[in-house]
């Protein structure tokens, strides 16, 4: 389910790029990223900016044709790059992307590289992709991350969803099966998430019920450990191996 406007989302990727920019304000570029282990801080940044780009190109294009990610994914170190400069693409890059998404509206058909075919697609992904990034930024830099709720659930929602396509869940060791539930509690705003893996595909809603796996903590940390990034406040209780399966299949789309 998507609960949030396009035009929202649009603000959401500018104000999370706006609040990612002002946390690395002055760190040194060349810092490693524990949470992306390949990559500096630069390369991080260059990473959004592409990917900003490329949802830009994508929905401005109204191409249905894939489009190519290189913009993503071509992210070499560069010595002595201009912080000033890769601020401004930054700033630049997540202006131009709202506006076109705003421009397009949320129905025309595009390519999106999963379900959805529209600038919906685009909006909600590049929103929660700036995001997370922002996590990994504030890792980098050693100062404290969070998402405001509405956001953040949302966030959770969409990758709920990324589980329910057939990629999660049509391969071997089967992640479906008697008995294979999850539940997810954020303690501090009382959002409940519950997967069931127990029919012929995944299926989730937002309540709360017993599961052979329960994950609680905040709901900042709860986003932050399906994406496979530190979330010490976070307590999991039941089976461990069907959380670890069953965040490996959601995942399949970052690989």
């Amino acid at each position: 389910m998507t609960t949030l406007s396009l035009d929202r989302y649009a603000a959401e990727i500018v104000t999370q790029t706006e609040r990612l920019r002002d946390c690395v304000k002055g760190a040194d570029l060349h810092a490693p990223v524990p949470s992306c282990p390949e990559w500096t801080l630069g390369q991080l940044l260059r990473h959004l900016n592409g990917a900003h780009r490329w949802a830009q190109g994508a929905v401005g294009s109204r191409s249905t044709e894939p489009v190519s990610d290189e913009l993503v994914n071509d992210v070499p170190r560069i010595d002595g790059e201009s912080a000033e400069a890769l601020d401004a693409q930054l700033a630049d890059g997540a202006a131009r992307l709202a506006e076109t998404l705003r421009a397009a509206g949320p129905d025309v058909p595009v390519w999106t590289p999963g379900p959805g075919g529209t600038p919906m697609f685009w909006a909600r992904r590049m929103a929660y992709e700036t995001a997370v990034h922002r996590a990994d930024a504030a890792l980098a830099v050693g100062v404290e991350y969070t998402l405001d709720a509405e956001p953040a659930s949302d966030a959770l929602d969409e990758w709920m969803d990324f589980g329910t396509v057939p990629e999660a869940y049509e391969s071997e060791p089967t992640l479906l099966g008697p008995g294979r539930t999850l539940r997810f509690q954020a303690t501090d705003t009382g959002a409940r998430w519950l997967v069931d893996l127990t029919g012929p595909a995944p299926v989730w809603c937002r309540t709360d019920e017993e599961a052979a796996v329960t994950v609680r903590g905040p709901l900042t940390e709860l986003l932050l450990l399906i994406y496979r990034r530190p979330a010490p406040r976070v307590d999991v209780l039941g089976d461990t191996a069907l959380l670890e399966l069953w965040l490996t299949r959601t995942g399949f789309w970052l690989q």
